[in-house]
């Protein structure tokens, strides 16, 4: 009798939990997407690498030498909050259900690069490379900021070529894949870079 109360009682349990599992409705996202990878391209990617870029230089003009870089705790503060809007930049493009832009938008230079409607195909065609791009501009991006974080200016400027790399390389294949730089890159390379 005890034995058959603990089977009875076990089984209940499971068949409790069971169905709770069952009438829960499916997971939906925490996240909601509105801005287009194009908006998070205008208002943050490109500032913050214009940004990054630019705060170390050697300028070279008639009036003489400029060495640009971050000196006072306030300058690295500035570019290190740059590198981490491009960081996490990069986790909004890469995000669940964001489009490239809004429906109808059209290309600022047709032409020359594709059409936004043709860019989201190609994305979504091949979504795993698009994600890689977007984590090696995020590694890039890493360099950049423990190279702040260190207050060293010649490892800011060097992390400049990686996130350029980065940029280069996803632009080659959803931007403009059919540009001559991107047809050259293909050559030489023997396809874009993943």
């Amino acid at each position: 009798m005890r034995r058959f109360l603990c089977l009875l009682l076990v089984g209940g349990s499971v068949f409790v939990v069971v169905a709770c599992n069952r009438a829960q409705p499916p997971a939906q996202s925490q996240f909601r997407p509105s801005a287009t990878i194009k908006d998070i391209m205008d208002s943050m990617v490109d500032p913050s690498a214009d940004a990054l870029w630019e705060s170390v230089a050697t300028i070279v003009s008639a009036a003489g030498t400029e060495e640009r870089r971050p000196r006072t705790d306030e300058d690295w503060l500035k570019v290190r909050r740059e590198a981490i809007t491009l960081i996490e930049a990069t986790n909004l493009l890469i995000m669940d259900g964001r489009h490239v832009s809004k429906p109808g938008e059209k290309s600022e230079n047709p032409g020359i690069e594709l059409e936004p409607a043709e860019m989201e195909v190609l994305i979504n065609q091949d979504r795993e490379s698009f994600i890689k791009f977007a984590h090696a501009l995020n590694d890039a991006s890493v360099l950049a900021l423990k190279a702040i974080d260190a207050k060293d200016a010649t490892g800011l400027l060097d992390s400049g070529e990686g996130i350029d790399t980065a940029c280069e390389n996803c632009h080659l294949k959803y931007w403009y894949p059919l540009d001559k730089q991107a047809e050259k890159a293909k050559e030489g390379a023997g396809s874009v870079r993943k």
